[in-house]
């Protein structure tokens, strides 16, 4: 594919983009360290802490994402009155995401703990309340993305990671509202009842997220994944499917097109947020006006960017410009 086209859009279009991200908002913490020895108190190994990091996870890492891409970026969802939202909101700030949708309640906010001794994580602590987010809470977040899209929106990314904001409920509002002003809605889905993403414009699952819909899971071929990408389609009311697919790189499946993919060749150290990556390049390309096809190929070259890194990462748009000049050059 001639990438010209891409790289000069990254280069002149990304700060045009108005997107909004709504879901579960996280924050990644890393204990970073090295284990000499086992306690004398349990038999499990000491970590001696060298270092610290604190990253902006789930929908928030979407948001990072289209942030550091150049992107207008807004983000919603739930923190609570503690440390951890604090440094999100600090993060945000830092990058540029507006986080006035942010909406504070006496939950906690979502926060993932791991402790890596060496290259190995020792453990990991959650710090969250997973109960379904409605009544007063859900009216204000509510309130909050109708004065957004007051605003001329491009895309809503309905980040999904199953703590209590994307409801049956909540997801048929939030995807009823956008059509209603003509704004397309991108989900990155979460377990295994997808009726609640009806009429979502498109879906981002990977391979293992897509078998979990299935009676019978498929291997990871491309007339495998058309075949299953169809009937989700059909199932479950949604318009395009997009499935990731490690190795074997990313397919668009749509009603007259379908379009694979195949990854960039090189080392994997880490899929973390690779995901996060895929969709908000892709949701990037259709706000700028980009074809899906298109659109597609430059988020699976950005993902080659991210799994390259160890830990959760967010490409930024000067690593994209250069990987789309790599490709353009070849």
């Amino acid at each position: 594919m001639d990438t010209k086209h891409l790289y000069d859009f990254v280069d002149r279009c990304t700060s045009k983009c108005r997107i909004l991200v709504v879901g579960d908002v996280m924050l990644d913490k890393y204990y970073y360290g090295e284990v000499n020895r086992i306690s004398p108190e349990a038999p499990v190994p000491v970590t001696h802490v060298l270092r610290t990091e604190e990253t902006l996870g789930g929908a928030a890492n979407v948001a990072h994402n289209l942030a550091l891409l150049g992107c207008e970026t807004s983000i919603a969802g739930f923190v609570g009155e503690d440390y951890h939202c604090r440094s999100l909101r600090d993060q945000f700030k830092s990058c540029g995401v507006n986080c006035q949708g942010l909406i504070t309640t006496d939950r906690p906010t979502t926060t993932k703990l791991r402790v890596i001794g060496g290259h190995q994580q020792m453990i990991r602590l959650d710090f969250e309340e997973s109960a379904p987010i409605a009544g007063f809470d859900a009216d204000r977040f509510f309130r909050y993305i109708s004065r957004k899209l007051d605003e001329d929106l491009d895309v809503v990314i309905i980040s999904d990671y199953g703590k209590g904001v994307c409801t049956e409920e909540n997801c048929r509002r939030m995807i009823e509202s956008c059509h209603t002003y003509g704004v397309p809605v991108v989900v990155d889905p979460k377990g295994t009842d997808w009726t609640k993403y009806a009429y979502a414009d498109y879906i981002t699952p990977n391979l293992k997220e897509i078998n979990q819909v299935l009676a019978e899971p498929i291997h990871n071929e491309d007339r495998a994944v058309e075949v299953a990408a169809h009937y989700v389609m059909n199932r479950f009311n949604i318009r395009n499917v997009i499935v990731t697919r490690s190795e074997e790189g990313l397919s668009l499946i749509r009603d007259d097109e379908n379009v694979h993919i195949p990854t960039k060749a090189q080392e994997v150290f880490d899929v973390s947020g690779a995901g996060d990556t895929v969709i908000a390049v892709f949701a990037m390309g259709l706000a700028g006006g980009m074809n899906p096809a298109d659109s597609a190929y430059m988020a699976n070259l950005a993902a080659s960017v991210v799994v390259a890194k160890l830990g959760t990462y967010a490409v930024s748009r000067e690593e994209l410009m250069a990987v789309l000049k790599g490709e353009a050059e070849k």
